[in-house]
């Protein structure tokens, strides 16, 4: 069974990390799909149907995306929103996403040190992500550890970003078995 990823970057041919992470997850195609939100539905259309017969094939579900203004693109949050519907993800009869594994990828911008209680920000990464955890509790799916990469709009270096790509097919492969 491969992982599925759901990567939701607005400019992917801009991005440092990202890039980079997609690049390495397609070279592992026995463990990893990658589905390209916004190279699929770039009229912003989705295909609901297709995108739970999706969901609905895979146990481990990764949403990998930079973080900005602390939340999701915005493609992502209209993902979901149209996707998770009533009677699928939730409600009496909505139980798809039950048991699966659901997890996040994020490039983060910002220094690991600012997402401290005392740090710029204020708040730690979990609670950014709250929302998110909050959401799969609620589909009934086990929200995985987050893998993220910190710095990446200035400070990463390239040394940094490959190290990530590797880091990041290791959460995956651990995440399916655990």
């Amino acid at each position: 069974m491969t992982a599925l990823v759901i990567l939701a970057h607005p400019d992917i041919e801009a991005s440092r990390v990202n890039k980079r992470w997609k690049q390495e997850l397609l070279q592992h195609p026995e463990q990893v799909t990658v589905h390209e939100l916004y190279k699929q539905y770039p009229d912003l259309r989705i295909d609901v149907q297709q995108e739970q017969r999706l969901l609905e094939a895979h146990n481990l579900i990764i949403f990998q995306f930079p973080l900005y203004w602390y939340s999701y693109p915005p493609l992502l949050k209209k993902w979901m929103d149209d996707v998770f519907t009533h009677g699928w993800a939730y409600g009496s009869n909505g139980n798809k996403l039950k048991g699966k594994k659901l997890g996040l990828a994020l490039s983060i911008g910002d220094k690991q040190e600012n997402y401290l209680p005392a740090g710029s920000v204020s708040f730690t990464v979990d609670e950014v992500i709250t929302p998110f955890k909050a959401s799969a509790i609620h589909v009934g799916a086990t929200a995985l550890p987050y893998f993220a990469v910190f710095g990446a709009s200035f400070q990463a270096s390239d040394e940094a970003i490959n190290q990530s790509a590797a880091d990041y097919v290791q959460y995956i492969i651990q995440s399916e078995g655990c």
